[in-house]
């Protein structure tokens, strides 16, 4: 539920038709402010939401422009450009060594666990797939924007293995990592 809960800006943007694409960054937006306000209720520290705060930059960013000017040059690459954001702040969290599935593991985790060093490992491999995943989403949406097709069907189906890939990485890793540590 967590990863949920941090892409959901992402996925309120991605339903919202191309043609109101300035209406589902200003709902991107919206989700994660009131994402991020709700969790800061609730007492998560600022590292579990590094990609909300990320993604609510992007998308009052986004809506600026899109409102501004709803045939801007920026609106064909607007999924490339959204996942080109999610990989640069999924590096640069690695780049700070505050990877961003670290503060998510963390709502899930014993705190003693939280030092050790193989859980932190374990998440910075993590944010490296999700990483990668995001940077070779954002090439093959930017290819297929240059291409006239940034949103087609393609573009959708590509998006969503940019999410679903890295996601199945995640569930299949940890639960190969919590066998191994039971073993021990």
């Amino acid at each position: 539920m967590s990863y949920v809960r941090t892409f959901l800006p992402w996925i309120v943007f991605a339903v919202f038709p191309s043609a109101q694409w300035q209406w589902g960054a200003l709902a991107g937006l919206l989700v994660a402010v009131v994402v991020t306000v709700q969790q800061r209720r609730t007492a998560v520290h600022l590292d579990a939401l590094i990609m909300e705060i990320g993604s609510a930059a992007f998308f009052a960013a986004l809506a600026v422009i899109a409102f501004a000017d709803p045939h801007s040059a920026v609106h064909p690459y607007s999924a490339a450009l959204s996942s080109a954001i999610l990989a640069l702040i999924a590096g640069a969290s690695l780049l700070v060594r505050k990877p961003f599935t670290l503060g998510i593991a963390k709502r899930t985790t014993p705190r003693e666990v939280w030092g050790q060093e193989r859980f932190v490992r374990i998440n910075v491999v993590i944010t490296g797939v999700w990483t990668v995943a995001f940077t070779v989403t954002a090439g093959a949406l930017g290819a297929l924007a240059h291409a006239g097709h940034g949103h087609s069907t393609t573009a959708t189906l590509v998006q969503a293995a940019g999410f679903v890939v890295p996601m199945l990485f995640t569930v299949r890793y940890v639960a190969a990592a919590q066998a191994k540590a039971a073993t021990r």
